[in-house]
């Protein structure tokens, strides 16, 4: 899955073209810190994606000012400031287009039984560089003169595309054990090979990631499955055992087979749905989408909790699209998701199953138009997901699936064309609803508005009098009497 590795002369143009394009903005804040006596150095990813020919307009840079002397030399240069990460070393601005980050040298490891980094200053820049995560991130190029610092050997991995650690992986991951689900991140990212020395030490050390806070970790794993190959950082999630520690659910998709085969690898069909729904992703618009890669990942999470062996040899996974979607939404409340992405995730994990029923298109129109009801929202994704998890071999099978679904998906399209399917509400709304039965607000107007609801969807779109007729006719069944 990796391209070819780079040339030494393609790296060097590459970067001779980047600080070129950004030298207006790196060669004036290495002048306003060299006149004032100070270190600069654009530093970490901005170097190494010049390396691949990334372009970014956000830059990073290292520095032996202190925070409170960046700010002071930022100021009269930048456009705005802010400092929110000042307890850390770091000063961020914006001049134009252009996004500057600087951090102090420092030196940082976490207490064994912290969350948080104990930050102090450095005075060097390779002490700095040597605390990074990885060797293609430990590179820098010192400012305003352009002298490029690799003391790790990042260059020669970036060309190799190897992801290493300045020093022993384990001091690295000591220091910072979220560094292991970031390796996990760059092999999605890059397609980069991880050294066995580095998938040793996050094998070894996979219980340390617990430390780590929960927002930490979702954000390093949402990166990862936003990522061009997010199946390369799962299976070294899984592979290590940090995967266990932090989405147990994903390797618990590895059943053992029974001696028949009558079910398939679910963890591999998993990782299947989840690059045929990156696929299809541009029907849902520009760029990687969370919502959908995630629900892809977790949809079939209930399996091992439902499987079932039947007398005859078969297996069974009934309702493992309900428990899914609760394991689903255990999994995200505690990686603190927001409510609306576990709303998301976890209705598309239980409505997954629901197209199955179709068969050769027998649901009626009532049904299309509760299919689209309780997918809300998530319908396009839903489209996605239900098309993504056919991975079967046979193309006759395949093909027929395919076929079905873009017939229902055309008789979506045609009802909401008649009827404004994505908005269905009944014929009759509330204050229409008290009017005509003459009640006050309360539990019987709501029970009156999800009847009609439910008769919008069986008989579609009503006229006033007939909704009225029928709404009078089901409150008379309830002995009720209109007041009007």
């Amino acid at each position: 899955m990796s391209a070819a590795p780079l040339s030494m002369v393609e790296v060097q143009q590459r970067v001779e073209r980047e600080l070129h394009r950004i030298g207006p903005v790196i060669d004036e804040l290495g002048a306003i810190f060299a006149e004032a006596g100070h270190e600069l150095a654009l530093v970490g990813g901005p170097v190494r994606d010049a390396m691949l020919g990334r372009l970014q307009n956000d830059l990073d840079f290292t520095t032996s000012a202190r925070p409170e002397v960046t700010e002071k030399l930022l100021k009269g240069w930048a456009d705005y400031i802010w400092d929110v990460g000042r307890a850390f070393g770091t000063i961020g601005c914006r001049r134009g287009d252009w996004v500057v980050e600087i951090t102090t040298y420092r030196a940082e490891a976490y207490d064994p039984t912290s969350r948080k980094p104990s930050v102090s200053y450095g005075d060097s820049l390779v002490e700095d560089l040597r605390r990074r995560d990885f060797t293609v991130n430990a590179m820098a190029v010192r400012l305003p003169g352009r002298e490029f610092e690799d003391p790790f050997g990042g260059i020669v991995d970036l060309a190799n595309q190897v992801l290493r650690t300045p020093g022993l992986p384990a001091d690295s991951f000591g220091d910072d054990p979220l560094r292991m689900m970031r390796a996990a991140r760059f092999a999605a990212q890059l397609a980069f090979t991880v050294d066995p020395s580095v998938v040793d030490a996050m094998s070894d050390m996979a219980a340390r990631i617990e430390i780590i806070s929960a927002e930490r970790v979702r954000d390093e794993l949402v990166k990862l499955l936003c990522a061009p190959h997010p199946r390369l950082g799962l299976e070294l999630l899984v592979k290590t055992g940090l995967a266990e520690r932090v989405l147990p659910e994903l390797p618990a998709l590895a059943l053992e087979r029974d001696e028949h085969n009558r079910h398939k690898d679910v963890y591999e069909h998993t990782l299947t749905v989840l690059e045929q729904a990156i696929d299809l992703e541009d029907r849902l618009g520009d760029g990687p989408d969370f919502i959908s890669r995630f629900a892809a990942l977790m949809h079939d999470v209930g399996k091992p909790k439902t499987r079932r062996f039947i007398s005859d040899g078969t297996v069974t996974f009934h309702h493992h699209d309900v428990v899914g979607a609760k394991l689903t939404k255990r999994r995200m409340q505690a990686l603190k998701f927001s409510n609306d992405e576990i709303a998301a995730v976890s209705s598309l994990v239980e409505l997954h199953l629901r197209f199955h029923g179709y068969g050769s298109g027998e649901w009626t129109d009532s049904a299309v138009r509760r299919y689209v009801r309780d997918a809300g929202p998530q319908l396009e994704r839903l489209h996605v997901l239900t098309r993504a998890d056919c991975t079967t071999r046979n193309n006759r099978k395949a093909e027929r699936l395919r076929r079905t679904y873009d017939d229902l998906e055309a008789r979506i399209a045609r009802l909401s064309e008649e009827e404004e399917l994505a908005s269905v509400r009944p014929d009759l709304d509330g204050t229409q609803i008290m009017e005509i039965l003459g009640i006050a607000p309360g539990r019987e107007v709501g029970e009156a508005y999800k009847y009609l609801l439910e008769l919008r969807l069986d008989n579609g779109p009503m006229d006033v009098d007939s909704a009225t007729s029928a709404l009078l006719e089901w409150w008379g069944g309830r002995g009720g009497k209109s007041h009007k």
